[in-house]
Parts: C-alpha cells; structure tokens; sequence
C-alpha cells in the first residue's frame, strides 16, 4: 500500500509539474504574440510616418525646383541665363521630380488611404499650376496655396500616425 501510495504521489507531483510547465509555456506565447503584434504595429506606424515626411518633403524640394526652373525660363527669354543654366534646372526638376514621384509611390505602399489622394491630388495640381504662371505674383499666390494644400496633408497624415 505504501508503494502505491507513493507511486501515486508521484504521479500527481510529476502532473502537476507537467501542466504548470504546460500552462507556463501558454501564457508566454500569448505574451510573445501580443508583444509581436505590438512591434509590428509601432514598425508599421514608424514606416508609415517615415513615408509621410519623406513625401512632404520630396514634393517641397520639387516646389523649389520648379520655382528656379520658372524663373530662369523668364531670364533665358531675356538672354540673362545660359542656356547651360536653363538645362541644369531642367535637369534638377526631373530628378526632383522622379523623387517626388517615388515617395508618393512609397507612400501609397505603407499608408494607402483614400482619404489622402485628394490631398495628394491637390499638392499635385499646385505644381502643375506653378509651369504656366504668368508672372512672379502668380507664382507667390501657387506657392501659398501649395503650401496650405502640404499642411492640410502633414495634418492629416499626423492624425493617421498617432
């Protein structure tokens, strides 16, 4: 009797043994998941407020090389600008303009959100607008609504990333 006594102690200490180490290895895999999904999240959101400020900041320097590109078309209609000058603009532009481009495109990947193409589509149509001015006035009034459109999108992109 005392053998089986024992052997069923044991037996229940070798149980309960198995399910603390059951029940501990369950609750630090819920643990593990939850900080998982928390980092994927704050990654997520990292990468999604990365994007936001590498467009706003991409379509600001397009701004400024639209600007110089304007102006000195103005100057080489007036023969006050070479004409390697003019080129170099140009160039600054397109290569301005590719960066904007490919930061949009990286945006649109992490942080698709319809409600941001209409703001994207305004910042977009202000530097279109700022080629065809017809003079420096024009200029400065594209460049305040360009501005304004660059804050409402900083201010919508920061309600999406807080």
């Amino acid at each position: 009797m005392n053998i089986l006594l024992a052997v069923l102690t044991s037996a229940i200490a070798v149980g309960g043994t198995l399910i603390g180490s059951w029940s501990t290895y369950l609750f630090q895999r819920r643990t593990a998941e939850r900080a998982e999904a928390v980092n994927r999240e704050e990654r997520l959101r990292q990468e999604r407020l990365a994007a936001f400020s590498t467009y706003a900041a991409a379509v600001t320097e397009l701004k400024r090389g639209l600007i110089t590109l304007w102006f000195r078309r103005r100057r080489a209609l007036r023969d006050q600008d070479t004409r390697e000058e003019l080129q170099a603009a140009q160039l600054d532009s397109d290569r301005l303009g590719a960066a904007a481009e490919a930061a949009a495109f990286r945006l649109r990947l992490v942080a698709d959100d319809p409600g941001l193409r209409p703001l994207m589509t305004a910042i977009s149509t202000h530097l279109g607008a700022i080629s065809h001015a017809a003079d420096r006035q024009a200029v400065i009034a594209i460049e305040a609504r360009f501005e304004e459109a660059v804050t409402a999108f900083i201010d919508a992109a920061a309600a999406r990333v807080q």
